[in-house]
């Protein structure tokens, strides 16, 4: 099924019927007077959260609804049928929006949550309405009203409680396949996620929903590459996994021949070379982390205020591509945290040096970051003390603010 967040529609609802001239003709019966009935309602148009729906791909070609006008009043007393209302199923985290002035009309986040968007006009009053003591036998009856209409636009949020955001070919959606039964589709080129996917993860008893948002670029929270829808699907988030993918051993390398050309410096030695390949590459790190942090705070909407992970994602190039040791890549860890301002609790020598880079915790001091982990992923496949790692965090952030609600 395709994925579509936004839908414009035009909403018409039915007219109500006409009134009813008429007067009673029966045998014996002189001068019966009027009988004529009212006319019927017209059809209202609501919405309604839903159950079950992801997408709003009904309406993507259903432009027009328009529902029933009521049925005209008949002789003998007799009122016309009311139109049939129309309501618009629609998935759990829809807004409405009302084209002419751009007001929301209504945010529907709750199963059953349901708002009137158009009346449907009133029925005409037949002739016996209008029989009165200085007006026996009036001929007159009323038309039936109009029904209202308004063009609508439709935006839907995914509702979950763990966004994952970054670059184009972070790891995003490997890492919803691994921890959920989605199958998202993952591929060894950027952009393969062209559309949130939600995958449900339980641990101990408690369930959380992830999301897998599309690869953010540099210019996103000003509509580049569809930003601005993207990021929308991260409002409704209570907490953000950031994921910062390792560069490849050939763009580091490059980096740093391309470094040295700039500054005409070489050198032979062993330590100085690795000393350099580690700034450069913690330059390039850091540059794909402040990018989508940059975009988050352009775009507002209170992202910067939930708590986030930071996830270095493809672990195994330090150590396969670059030749980092364990203690290497513990190094550069620490120092990543400390070059986006954040304190690691491991580097307090009472902690037990046994401690693995994937349980190590970074703590900010008046920021959002809540950890930075490394190694969760792998290129080819994941590390269990990572994921582990990762969702006991996540799950203790997310009791932690569903507590304080």
């Amino acid at each position: 099924m395709r994925f579509h967040d936004q839908a414009r529609l035009e909403l018409l609802a039915g007219g109500g019927g006409d009134g009813c001239v008429s007067f009673r003709r029966e045998k014996f019966i002189a001068r019966g007077g009027p009988n004529g009935g009212n006319g019927g309602r017209g059809g209202d148009i609501s919405a309604r959260a839903v159950a079950g729906l992801n997408t709003l791909l009904d309406y993507r070609y259903r432009r027009r609804i328009e529902s029933e006008r009521g049925h005209s009043g008949m002789g003998k007393l007799r009122s016309g049928r009311s139109g049939k209302d129309v309501v618009l199923d629609l998935p759990q985290g829809t807004q409405i929006f009302d084209e002419h002035d751009g007001r929301m009309l209504a945010d529907l986040v709750s199963v059953g949550e349901q708002i009137l968007l158009c009346k449907g006009g009133r029925g005409g009053y037949g002739n016996a309405h209008f029989r009165s003591s200085t007006n026996r036998c009036p001929r007159l009856a009323q038309d039936g009203d109009a029904g209202e209409s308004r063009g609508i636009l439709l935006r839907l949020k995914v509702l979950a409680d763990v966004g994952l955001a970054g670059l184009a070919n972070a790891g995003k959606s490997s890492l919803l396949r691994r921890v959920s039964g989605s199958r998202t589709k993952v591929g060894s080129y950027a952009y393969t996620t062209l559309h949130p996917h939600l995958g449900m993860v339980s641990r101990d008893y408690e369930e959380a929903v992830f999301a897998d948002l599309p690869g953010l670029i540099e210019g996103a929270s000003e509509g580049a590459g569809l930003g601005h829808r993207f990021l929308a699907h991260t409002e409704r988030c209570e907490l953000l996994l950031q994921l910062v993918a390792i560069p490849d051993e050939a763009v580091v390398r490059e980096a740093a021949t391309s470094a040295g050309k700039t500054t005409g410096k070489t050198t032979g030695k062993t330590t100085d070379k690795a000393a350099e390949i580690e700034s450069i590459l913690l330059s390039l790190v850091l540059s794909d982390y402040r990018i989508v942090e940059r975009e988050l705070s352009l775009y507002g909407e209170g992202l910067m205020s939930k708590p986030r992970i930071v996830l270095l994602s493809k672990s195994d190039l330090l150590s396969d591509g670059l030749g980092f040791s364990d203690a290497e890549i513990e190094r550069f860890r620490l120092r990543f945290a400390s070059s986006i301002g954040y304190q690691d609790s491991s580097q307090d020598s009472s902690q037990d040096s046994s401690e693995t880079s994937e349980a190590s915790e970074v703590r900010g001091i008046g920021e959002t970051v809540s950890s930075v982990i490394v190694d969760v992923m792998t290129t080819s496949s994941f590390t269990s003390l990572g994921i582990d790692a990762m969702l006991t965090r996540v799950f203790a952030l997310l009791l932690e603010r569903r507590d304080c609600e």
